[in-house]
């Protein structure tokens, strides 16, 4: 049986005092690299239109995470991820499939919950039997996050828990989840600082995203912890293929194959434009086959061999109506 760290950190008291140095920092935050100093203490409105309380947009069981995650029918695991949704991202991507949560903050601030109530949803995803608790967007929220699993754990929650994040991460806050994350989930989006600025108004993301993914591998290394047929501790890196090369596949891939080729990838080719991308030439169209075929071309000639690949096709799959706050992705 897989026990989670976290636990033991909750009885030494160790998850306490990390709560409460990643909390203080919110009175003048830098929680993410846009380190914009805000005192969300005080609910002042930092960069990430987010004050003190954190924004759960939705929390459901979601079967469409990759299958060592959900499960399969197949094992008899098909329990899915009991995934909280956070809203206000702090990345403004042009073509987010998430867009009506990740970026509708005057509408998501009434979705603020209390930390007590953050740590009740985590216990009642755990109860409806999923593999694991998932945190999608957690960036921004991370120290509302950890004092609310401090509640949690002390009320039975037992479950791994997935850092399912774009990246855009401040290593030090990172090195506060050592120990207490066990899967981490980035998605590494772009290798063009320009491109970067241009559809997601961010700056240095590449910079600062593969500082994050450093990070992450430090703390877990590529080896998949699997029981069950069920990932319970590691690092599975997500890059999604945009038209016209706008990520940059080739150096993305190249910069995790120098890092260490045995990492577990996870390729998507579900892009289509939604939000913003249908009005941008470059962005308002799926991708092509050869666009796709030329990516799996990269991860031969990178002897990245591990991990998992969309089929040319999954753009008409996975895709999320938040007007359904309750089951945002239907089966």
């Amino acid at each position: 049986m897989y026990i989670p760290n976290y636990i033991n950190l909750s009885l030494t008291g160790e998850l306490s005092l990390r709560a409460s140095s990643l909390f203080s920092m919110l009175g003048s935050c830098n929680i993410c690299p846009k380190d914009c100093f805000v005192n969300r203490l005080e609910n002042n409105i930092a960069a990430c239109y987010s004050g003190l309380l954190p924004v759960v947009s939705s929390y459901c069981v979601h079967y469409g995470e990759e299958p060592v995650l959900a499960g399969l029918e197949q094992f008899n695991n098909l329990n899915g991820v009991g995934n909280i949704f956070f809203g206000n991202c702090n990345l403004r991507c042009v073509y987010c499939q998430n867009y009506e949560i990740s970026q509708n903050h005057k509408t998501e601030i009434k979705n603020e919950v209390t930390i007590e109530r953050l740590a009740e949803i985590m216990l009642e995803l755990q109860n409806k039997n999923v593999n694991a608790i998932g945190f999608v967007s957690p960036t921004h929220f991370v120290p509302q996050i950890i004092c609310a699993l401090d509640i949690a754990v002390k009320k039975g929650l037992t479950l791994p828990l997935i850092y399912n994040t774009n990246s855009y991460d401040s290593v030090e806050v990172l090195k506060y989840l050592d120990g207490i994350i066990d899967i981490y989930l980035p998605d590494l989006k772009y290798s063009d600082e320009e491109y970067a600025y241009k559809y997601s108004k961010i700056k240095n993301y590449v910079h600062h995203s593969r500082e994050a993914l450093t990070e992450m591998y430090r703390q877990v290394g590529s080896e998949l912890i699997i029981k069950d047929n069920i990932l319970k501790k590691g690092l599975i890196v997500r890059h999604l293929i945009l038209p016209n090369n706008i990520a940059g596949s080739y150096d993305t891939l190249k910069f995790i194959s120098e890092l260490d080729n045995n990492i577990c990838l996870s390729v998507m080719s579900q892009y289509y434009p939604v939000h913003k991308a249908a009005e941008i030439d470059l962005l308002s169209r799926n991708i092509r086959e050869r666009e796709y075929y030329k990516v799996t071309e990269y991860l031969e000639k990178l002897d990245l061999e591990t991990g998992f690949l969309q089929e040319f096709e999954s753009e008409g799959y996975y895709r999320p109506d938040f007007k359904d706050r309750a089951e945002p992705f239907k089966r």
